[in-house]
């Protein structure tokens, strides 16, 4: 199974926006790699911006993929990478 960067985007907003009770439409994300810090995503919210780090953006997956896919994967299944843009491989238990 394979979830496309604007899935990934989903899944990060949706997971903001059910930690600060706001709508999902009221949370800005954009991914981000770096050769050194890996994997991360901005997010604007509120008027604040944070950078979760890519713990957090697996958890925002696994959960967006129980929710979305009514399927219980764990961190170690999902695999983060780029070609022209992110995305997530989620590997077969």
């Amino acid at each position: 199974m394979r979830l496309s960067e604007q899935e990934l985007v989903n899944a990060i907003c949706l997971s903001v926006a059910e930690r600060k009770q706001i709508s999902p439409s009221q949370v800005n994300v954009e991914l981000m790699w770096d050769e050194d810090l890996g994997y991360s995503a901005e997010v604007h919210a509120e008027g604040r911006s944070q950078i979760l780090i890519e713990a957090n953006m697996l958890e925002a997956i696994e959960r967006y993929v129980l929710k979305q896919y009514d399927r219980r994967i764990y961190r170690s299944q999902i695999q983060l990478d780029i070609e022209d843009e992110m995305y997530a491989d989620i590997l077969e238990a």
